[in-house]
């Protein structure tokens, strides 16, 4: 079975590669130039130019791209998994089942299942290292499809913004707003619902917030002692470990992997954005 993962999983270039699972890098801009995600170019790249000043923008994965690897897939005979970015966020999955749609014209018998994780960053990770743990085990597609559905469904996504500006040019905010949480030192508490993103508190200070989001984590989680768990940052590993200590040392859960949040995610969150994943219910 292929795996396929669009690179706003926020996952290393190394796991794709470790784990059989084929990338489809959604696009960023700087200035003038054009960079495939993860392919072409580093999020701490990404990062630099925002504190320079700049305004990177991204764009879903191309049609073209998506036509080539599933027309490779259809060839095969090969069976398809491909776990995309929340619809609310992204082009990508409508593209992807349209291409998809296209493909079946030629080759009816194509077997790929395309899901809306409605999830982002490692929301998507958890999602995509399921998959492969499932796949590795040798489950059939409808079985893996059920599960990962389940687990999409019950994802938690907490996380914070360091600057409101960065929201507030993607619209996620009012300039106003954003004007006023940066005069009052504001950092808004958010999760994802229905894959888009939610605003839940607005809190003063960034260690409130970051205090905050391990007590909402205690009241939603199941089982924290069970599970893998993620944290993502905008390019501010300190804080991110500081988070996993504290959570280590309240919950105790299975497991706690880091990792920096990718271009995509980061070109609109901007630096020093920190967040959080984990199931309310599991399966």
């Amino acid at each position: 079975m292929k795996l396929f993962a669009d690179s706003a999983c926020d996952l290393p270039k190394s796991f794709f590669e470790l784990h059989n699972v084929e990338l489809i890098p959604l696009r960023v801009h700087i200035d003038n130039d054009e960079y495939e995600d993860i392919i072409g170019i580093d999020s701490k790249e990404v990062y630099t130019a925002i504190r320079a000043g700049k305004q990177p923008k991204t764009s879903q994965a191309s049609p073209e791209l998506f036509l080539t690897l599933f027309e490779e897939l259809a060839k095969s005979g090969e069976e398809g998994f491909y776990i995309a970015l929340s619809s609310a966020l992204s082009g990508t999955y409508n593209t992807a089942v349209m291409m998809k749609e296209q493909l079946m014209e030629t080759y009816p018998h194509l077997k790929l299942t395309i899901i809306d994780s409605k999830c982002a960053s490692l929301g998507i990770g958890l999602l995509i290292k399921e998959a492969v743990r499932l796949r590795d085990e040798g489950l059939s597609l409808p079985m893996m499809e059920e599960k990962i559905r389940f687990s999409a469904m019950h994802m938690e996504h907490l996380f914070t913004v360091e600057d409101l500006d960065y929201m507030a040019r993607g619209g996620r905010v009012s300039k106003a707003s954003a004007f006023i949480g940066g005069l009052l030192n504001i950092k808004p508490l958010l999760h994802v619902e229905e894959g888009k993103l939610v605003p839940i508190e607005k809190i003063r200070g960034r260690k409130k917030v970051v205090k905050r989001i391990i007590d909402v984590m205690g009241e939603r989680a199941d089982r924290l002692e069970e599970q893998d768990i993620a944290i993502s940052h905008g390019d501010d590993e300190a804080t991110a470990l500081e988070l996993k200590q504290l959570i280590e040392e309240r919950y105790h859960p299975k497991s706690i992997e880091i990792h920096l949040i990718g271009s995509t995610v980061g070109a609109h969150a901007g630096p020093d954005t920190l967040a959080l994943f984990f199931l309310n219910k599991l399966s």
